[in-house]
């Protein structure tokens, strides 16, 4: 038994926010954030309409049309985020009671940041190889835009992260396509290195004005650290991919990276020598949306027709952790 995505969608707060935007109150350009970053443009939430679990269910909706199926037909929901609407319990199970679904349905909330969407892909994978579920949801979603320093001092990251939602819908079949292998792989000692410290269970008090003012509640990135390792660990955990399953990187039809920053991707695309259609990024519109970059930037591929039935996909993702992950897809619809 194998597993396929049957249906792909995505979802992205109506907010566009532009570098230029960002001028009015952060000391940069557009010419700065596009050459280090590739970023043109981003979308963070409405307050007043956005959470991590609605913008889930537009887009797990849109993957339910596409593959022609009911809210009904699910029946696990894996969700990875690292925002969720409440400390706990996790967003899954909201997702579970905005899609209608009753007490029959398991939830499961997975945080392995930039990773998580292919964690949870490799996790949905496994139950359905094992027999257990037949039809799965795997969502990555994220509301970051109100975790971000927005002023000068958190230009690292103020210019990079932003919310949205991708889902895809995965199903058994006795077919030899589908996924073809996941690797996921963690490093401990770098968890300091790209992280948001508080509100934090460890500490004497867990809240205090001190705490609330201070930076431990921003995104703190060190971006050097961060590349140096990504661009490593992306080409390890690709070829590892191919070396599984006796393919090359010529035989890939597309490569989706993590949206993580344009330079990376384009680093890493040419340590694979992939031609420029043969890859695809989108965070010059979207930034760079955590777990639900890759989901995204697939429902567009598709919308696009540059992701094909019969398409061997390769996905692959580096974050916070460390932790990186990858996957073959024998594309199936």
């Amino acid at each position: 038994m194998n597993s396929k995505i049957v249906g792909i969608g995505h979802y992205v707060p109506e907010n566009v926010v532009t570098n230029d935007d960002l001028t009015k109150f952060i000391d940069t350009t557009d010419e700065w954030i596009q050459e280090r970053t590739g970023i043109k443009e981003r979308r963070w939430f409405n307050p007043e309409k956005d959470t991590v679990a609605n913008m889930a269910t537009r887009a797990s909706k849109l993957a339910l049309e596409r593959a022609g199926l009911e809210a009904s037909d699910i029946e696990f929901i894996v969700f990875a985020t690292i925002t969720p609407d409440y400390f706990f319990p996790g967003s899954g199970v909201l997702l579970q009671r905005e899609l209608g679904l009753g007490g029959e349905v398991a939830a499961i909330d997975i945080r392995n940041a930039c990773s998580g969407f292919i964690y949870g892909l490799s996790t949905a994978d496994a139950f359905i190889k094992s027999g257990m579920y037949k039809t799965i949801l795997v969502v990555g979603a994220e509301i970051q835009s109100s975790a971000l320093d927005q002023s000068t001092a958190g230009r690292s990251t103020n210019v990079i992260f932003a919310d949205g939602a991708g889902a895809a819908i995965m199903q058994a079949t006795d077919e030899n396509t589908g996924v073809l292998t996941t690797h996921l792989h963690s490093d401990g000692n770098f968890a300091e290195e790209l992280y948001v410290k508080d509100p934090g269970s460890s500490r004497k008090v867990r809240l205090s004005t001190e705490l609330i003012e201070g930076p431990s509640f921003k995104v703190y990135m060190n971006g050097t650290q961060v590349f140096k390792h990504a661009v490593v660990r992306f080409e390890e955990v690709i070829n590892e991919a191919l070396e599984a399953t006796g393919k090359k990187s010529e035989d890939l039809d597309l490569f989706i990276p993590h949206q993580a920053n344009l330079r990376i991707s384009q680093f890493v695309q040419r340590k694979l020598q992939l031609p420029d259609d043969k890859v695809f990024n989108n965070i010059m519109h979207y930034g760079n949306t955590t777990a639900a970059s890759i989901p995204i930037a697939m429902s567009e591929a598709w919308e696009q027709g540059k992701l094909k039935k019969g398409d061997l996909l390769c996905i692959a993702a580096f974050g916070s952790g460390y932790t990186w992950a990858s996957a073959l897809i024998d594309w199936s619809y």
